[in-house]
This record gives C-alpha cells, structure tokens and sequence, in this order.
C-alpha cells in the first residue's frame, strides 16, 4: 500500500509576531572589563577573549551592563539570584513581545485558547508563563503548556507543540489561537562562565555568543469563534497570514547528548558546546531538508515520495522524475538559528545556500547574539522586514545556477537544540497585499511599552550611566549588512575573513 505525503493543508497561520530585546548592548570588549575585573590571565582565558574579538557579533542584546551589580559580586550569582532577575527583569519582555503579537494578529487575550512556551534559563515552579499570562490577563482556562530542556530549539519545539494542539482543536470542530511564547536571560550567566574557565581552564565559548530576549508569535486554525466572540462582543475576522505552516520535521542525532547541552550548575547552568557540533549540525541538515520536502504534498514532494521505490515501475520512476522538477535548499529562504558562525558558514556549504538566503539570521545575529530559544521567532520576524528583502538572493544564486531571485514565498525554518535534536518547518509567506511584511511596514501600531515592559531594572539604569558599554538599541539604524563597509552586490560578506579562522575546540 502505498505510504501517503505526511502533510496536506493544516490550515495552520501565524497571524501576529513580537520581538522584544532589553534595552542595553554588550560589546565583545564588555567580556574582558569583567574577566581583568575577577579573573588572572591564564592560556584558557586569553584564548577565550581573542574568540570572542572574532564571534563577527558587533553587540549583544542584554538586561543590563558590565557594571550590573548582579555579576560585579565577589562570588558568581547563586541560581536564586538568577530566577529573581529572571523573573524581574525578563518576564516584562515576554509581555511586551506577546502584546506585540496579540496586536497584530488583533486578538483580545480573552480569545487566547492555549499558551506554550519554552525557557532554558529558568526552571521555577510555577514558570514564568504563568505571571506572563496573568499580566497579560488571558483567561483563567487557557491551557497552558511549558516546555523546558530543549535548548536553542525551544521555538520551533513550541511552535511544533502549538501546531499539533491546533490539529487537535481542528478535529474537535473548536478554535484555537495559541501564544507562543520563548524568553531566555542568557548574559547573568557570564560570571558562572567565566568562573568555570579560569578554574578548568577550558575553552568554553558561549559566553562570547549569548544574549537576552523574548519573542512570540500568534498560531491559529481556521476556525472562526462565534459571533458572540469570548468576550460577549461581536469577533473580528482574522487578519491574513503572515505565515503558514505547512509541516515539520523533528530528529535526533544519536550519542550526541554530551556535545550539547545546559548543565544545572549551583550558579545557573553551564553551556555544553564540544567541537564537533558545527560538523554533527552540518551533516543532518540536507537529510532533514529532504525528509521535509518528502513529507510534504507537491509540488514539494515528487509523486515518488509518496510510493516506497520498489514498489514502482522503473520506467515510472524516470517518468515522474521528469514531471517534477527537484527543488532544492536554494529555492526558498532560510530562518536558520544562528548558534554561531561556524552554523551558519556551515549550513551554507551543507545546503548549496549563501548568506543571502539566510539574511536575517545573520542580521540577527550581527546585532543580537545568539538569544537561544528565542532567536528563531526573531529571525521570522526580522526577515519580512523591507531591508531585508532588498538583500534577497540574486537570480542563479544556487551553486549550480539554481534558484530563482528575489524574496522566496517559502521559507524553511531551522533550529538545533540538545540532545543533538533539529527542528525543521515549511512556512509559506504571505506576499499578497504586503501581509508578509513587519507591522509597521504596514503603517500597524503596537501598543505602548509601559514602564516594566523596556526591560532592565532600576539598578541596571544607575549603574549604564558610569558603564561604557550600555547602549540603547533604539539608536541602531539600518541592517547588519549595510554597516559592513565590505559588502559585496551578491549578499556574501556578512561576516569578516577572520570569522573562518575561528576555532571552536
């Protein structure tokens, strides 16, 4: 019996994005004010820092500055102490990027059906969804999901989770609007970090890449509520997509769990980054990319994929091999998670794809950091930017001259996480009308931040007036690719020359 494509029209939109950074930018200097601050010279560390000059991250988004009285004690902060920051200084980003989304998508959070989100850098009980829902006053039975333990990969984890909980709506003939939201406070780690490598005097090289954000995104069914709507007036009709997912893909890399990982430490949690992580993401991206498109109705998948090869005619084979044309990662653009550079560069060379393929993740990247779990919700949301497609692929961008130019309708998202686990999802943008673009590219309001919601507390302000390195991102002005006095007309000069000598081991 011949095996059917995975995957039809799920109906499945995402109808509102939010991204919020704290107000404060690290710079690579930053590191060493606090390693001269508390830490001796050492091979280990010398090795570190001279990393971190060449991470191609001109700044990191963060809570607060070198100068934070959280990290300038004579001890690394204690686990308490984090959640306490956590809970303070990130959960008012997670608000604020939620309302983002909620606007947009011009959803009362009375209609919010379910709510699934994802941290690495905090493991209270209750989690930090529930004081973000209660501040954002959704009702009392939206159900609620937290997952915990799947790194860099949260996003798309939980968007994969809001997905299968929509189908379920869907069957049950009920609405869902799910909230997804990711917030990770990475940056209060980084005396911990360095704590760690002046005592093993190992080269440990994620405190030279993390930063702090939240993101969130509004996924929906396409089933209306009633006229009544939840809150006893009449329902909106939905805004078009943004987005439309159109399926996904989950796997494991076997034996890899100690190359990747978040290690529960008394002082916060340790990053486990080995070497072989850049060659191990690397070789599973293309199986997964092709996994996808098989699973995925045509014109992604050939009429092949839907019948097991031997039991197929050869000559039918060579005839529905004509008939459909082989897409490859080229044709679509990509919102990969930048982990770091070595991903990226690497992910070019795995996937036949350049930099301009994956404009935003190195934007993101360039100006943010690597904000785990919630960078890949960022990077969806930066790429429907108009800078951003004014640096599309050219025509012929492929390496064998494939691939179309200008901005792609389809868009693979992808992420890894530990275990090593990738997540992978087909989204389709929607470019009619403009609806695929930013909210303010469509002259939408957000609603006003109120004074919890900037992010960084009253401490953290005190201490950025004598601090060098606090700068408001308000003030950034145009994208990652257009501040590289080397960029090249073909979109391949994100990163500077020195990037590929960096060494991970």
């Amino acid at each position: 019996m011949a095996a059917q494509s995975e995957f039809g029209d799920m109906g499945l939109s995402i109808l509102g994005l939010g991204t919020q950074y704290p107000p404060y930018d690290l710079k690579p200097s930053s590191l060493e004010v606090l390693s001269k601050r508390f830490y001796p010279e050492s091979p280990a560390m010398s090795k570190v820092l001279s990393i971190n000059r060449y991470t191609g991250i001109d700044q990191r988004s963060s809570i607060g500055t070198p100068d934070h009285p959280l990290v300038n004690q004579p001890n690394p902060p204690t686990i308490s102490e984090l959640n306490e920051t956590f809970m303070r200084d990130g959960v008012p980003l997670a608000v604020s990027a939620a309302r983002k989304a909620l606007a947009e998508a011009r959803l009362e959070p009375a209609q919010v059906t379910h709510m699934v989100s994802t941290t690495c850098t905090n493991s209270a009980n209750p989690g930090y969804d529930h004081f973000v829902a209660r501040e954002l006053r959704l009702s009392p039975g939206t159900e609620k999901v937290l997952l915990h333990g799947v790194g860099c990969s949260g996003g798309l984890a939980a968007l994969r989770t809001a997905a299968n909980l929509c189908l379920g709506h869907t069957m049950r003939r009920k609405p869902a609007r799910i909230l997804v939201v990711a917030l990770e406070i990475s940056t209060t780690l980084v005396r911990s970090e360095l704590e760690s490598i002046n005592a093993s005097q190992e080269t440990r090289i994620g405190v030279a890449l993390f930063s702090d954000c939240a993101s969130a995104c509004l996924l929906s069914n396409s089933l209306p509520f009633p006229d009544d709507g939840p809150s006893g007036r009449p329902s909106p009709p939905p805004p078009p997509a943004i987005y439309s997912l159109l399926g996904w893909q989950h796997h494991t890399i076997p034996d890899t769990e100690h190359d990747l990982g978040f290690d529960v430490d008394p002082h916060g949690w340790k990053v486990v980054l080995s070497p072989r992580v850049p060659q191990l993401t690397q070789s599973v991206l293309l199986p997964t990319f092709t996994s996808l498109l098989a699973s995925l109705p045509p014109p992604f998948s050939s009429p092949g994929d839907q019948q097991h090869p031997h039991q197929q005619h050869p000559h039918q084979q060579q005839q529905q091999q004509q008939q459909t044309p082989e897409l490859k990662p080229a044709d679509f653009d990509w919102a990969m998670h930048p982990g770091g550079a070595t991903i990226l560069s690497g992910a070019e060379q795995a996937l036949g794809i350049t930099p301009a393929h994956m404009r935003a993740s190195y934007d993101t990247y360039i100006n943010h950091g690597n904000s785990s779990s919630a960078t890949i919700l960022s990077v969806l949301d930066r790429l429907r930017h108009k800078d951003m497609d004014a640096l599309a692929p050219p025509a012929g961008s492929g390496p064998d001259g494939r691939g179309g130019g200008g901005v792609k309708e389809h868009v693979v998202g992808c992420a890894f996480g530990p275990g090593i686990t990738v997540e992978m999802c087909m989204l389709r943008r929607n470019l009619r009308d403009g609806f695929g673009m930013s909210a303010s590219a469509r002259g939408m309001g957000t609603p006003p931040e109120t004074e919890s919601e900037g992010g960084g507390a009253t401490d953290v302000d005190e201490a950025s007036e004598a601090g060098e390195e606090g700068n408001p991102t308000s003030g950034r002005t145009g994208t990652a690719a257009q501040q590289r006095s080397g960029a090249q007309d073909d979109g391949e000069a994100f990163i500077s020359e020195e990037l590929e000598r960096v060494e991970l081991d």
